[in-house]
């Protein structure tokens, strides 16, 4: 396995068609300051042309996956309208990017998730959350709003109410009720965490990647619009993906062939 660093807050590991991203400041809970998001939103813009990368492992170091944002760092941000402006915007970008992708992004959630951590695991593709892990939004136990989409993507994950509940009240949840809210895609053992995501991202690597860019499509746009518009985009999309994208005959082919299918690059 490849390993370089990345500042000081990050680091990548590379084994196959996956790359993992290492929040790396376990003294600190890996916090998500404007150096770190910008150092992640680099790096996955980088991994974007990589055509050899399949799938990307979001975890951290330590004891934390993320605790959120640098919380003495926003006193002198707020200060500076325009610094922050450009931080979040920044913060929006990466998680926007990280939707839009054409790879997939599995988060690995390995202890504390809270706040700007929780925006990040909503941005994911697949959430694998360690049994001890705790799960919460944390804003309002210190004055602050979700800022990175929070407000946005967590309702839409979990619906209102419950979403609601866990901005207001700060709760922490544990892996399992994550699970049983839908916030979670599934819990391990916390020493199988990041083999059962190594073991995910070799399976999703089978695919083509072609299907993996036109799944992830159409269930986020089942987020956008009305049920109307979805079921027309999938109409569309579908028509075109089978009829223009060689791997969708190959899939079919290799199947009466009894082989495994030969996909083309993305």
């Amino acid at each position: 396995m490849g390993e370089r660093q990345h500042g000081d807050s990050l680091r990548i590991e590379r084994q196959e068609n996956c790359v993992t991203l290492v929040l790396n400041r376990p003294d600190k809970l890996n916090p998500l300051d404007r150096h770190t998001v910008a150092h992640l939103l680099e790096t996955v813009k980088a991994l974007e042309l990589d055509r050899t990368v399949h799938t990307v492992v979001l975890t951290g170091a330590g004891r934390a996956f993320s605790a959120g944002g640098d919380l003495d760092g926003y006193v002198s941000l707020y200060q500076d309208p325009p610094a922050f402006r450009f931080f979040l915007e920044n913060f929006h970008a990466l998680l926007a990017f990280m939707e839009g992708s054409s790879k997939i992004y599995i988060a690995a959630i390995n202890g504390a998730c809270v706040a700007g951590g929780l925006e990040l695991l909503l941005a994911c593709d697949v959430v694998i959350a360690a049994e001890s892990a705790k799960i919460g939004d944390g804003h309002l136990n210190f004055g602050q709003l979700p800022g990175a989409g929070g407000s946005q993507r967590l309702p839409r994950a979990i619906g209102a109410l419950r979403a609601k509940h866990l901005m207001l009240t700060g709760d922490m949840w544990t892996a399992r009720q994550a699970l049983d809210a839908g916030l979670v895609s599934e819990v391990v053992a916390d020493d199988a965490l990041l083999e059962r995501c190594t073991a995910l991202a070799a399976l999703i690597a089978t695919r083509s990647p072609a299907n993996l860019q036109g799944a992830k499509d159409l269930v986020n746009e089942s987020h956008r619009g009305s049920l109307e518009d979805g079921l027309l985009f999938e109409l569309q999309y579908v028509h075109r993906y089978a009829t223009t994208v060689p791997d969708a005959t190959e899939g079919l082919i290799a199947f009466r062939e009894k082989r495994k299918p030969i996909y083309g690059k993305p």
